[in-house]
């Protein structure tokens, strides 16, 4: 029986080269985005090195909760899954909110990610054993940290807002993989590292996206956001790959990987038990999955 990966956001740069690392190692790849033409093109690519099942595409909107809810119950009736890597990710120079009313950077970067994850977990478990894998990045380090509501206190920036969101996907990330030991699915987070990708090209170039203080040295900032920027998503997508399939992580779960795909200590923050109570909270009111969770 052939052995399905799920890429969310994987029809172009590090989804889309994690997509292919998973296809040429055997697995049969569904690539979610929300244009159906760089879909067809992304099956193309992931089709010239699959060595296991057809890969495909599935089109989504991940920024709408109602349109996650129909991608899982499609992902579902597929049957069992082995492997989930929640790629999705988006940074907006300037506030915006979803068709639900939430503010974009958290329901794209943690809310999406959490509702998909929630629903598919019996799907992961009759695909057992199987692996989760969270993409988070380095921009965490910078996030304030309360989570009381959405939308933290002071004004908005994009990158300190992704960090936050990152941050509570990550803390979300490894309570998972504790409420989940045992289950016979093992939970991870990826760091790539960053690299040149529509998402870094288009936003990361201006001084809006950081704080006032950042915005006095923004020369250095963006010099700093240019060399961590720079890199060939197929090189920034080998922690994904490794998490998701490297053989030596067998039986291990609630682990960082770093982007030189190997395991790393974890950013303190996340597994802050206040922290992680608050997001878990958040999240639960705002993307319910039905059951409780």
């Amino acid at each position: 029986m052939e052995q399905r990966a799920v890429v969310t956001a994987g029809t172009g740069g590090i989804g889309l080269e994690t997509a292919r690392g998973l296809a040429a190692r055997g697995l049969a790849v569904t690539v979610v985005g929300r244009d159906a033409g760089r879909g067809a093109r992304a099956v193309e690519r992931i089709g010239e090195v699959a060595t296991g099942g057809e890969p495909r595409f599935m089109a989504a909107d991940l920024a709408s909760l109602d349109e996650v809810r129909a991608l899982a119950a499609r992902l579902a009736a597929e049957g069992p899954l082995k492997i989930l890597v929640n790629n999705v990710g988006a940074m907006f120079a300037d506030r915006q909110r979803t068709v639900d009313g939430i503010e974009a950077t958290f329901a794209v970067n943690h809310l999406s990610p959490y509702l998909l994850t929630e629903l598919l977990l019996d799907r992961l478990v009759a695909g057992g054993p199987s692996r989760i894998v969270n993409v988070t990045s380095g921009a965490v380090r910078l996030a304030k940290r309360t989570f009381d509501t959405v939308e933290p206190p002071g004004g908005y920036y994009g990158f300190h807002w992704y960090g936050r969101a990152k941050l509570a996907n990550l803390a979300y990330t490894l309570d998972l993989a504790e409420r989940l030991r045992g289950s016979g699915i093992t939970v991870f987070a990826a760091d790539p590292g960053g690299a040149a990708t529509d998402m870094t090209n288009g936003t990361m170039t201006s001084p809006r996206i950081v704080s006032p203080v950042l915005r006095l040295m923004w020369p250095l900032v963006r010099r700093k956001f240019e060399r961590s920027t720079a890199g060939p998503a197929s090189v920034a997508a080998r922690s994904s790959v490794a998490a998701a399939t490297d053989a030596s992580l067998d039986g291990r779960t609630g682990l960082f990987i770093g982007p030189e795909a190997v395991p790393v200590p974890v950013f303190p923050a996340s597994t802050d038990r206040r922290t992680v109570d608050d997001v878990l909270r958040l999240s639960r009111q705002l993307a319910p999955v039905g059951d409780g969770r």
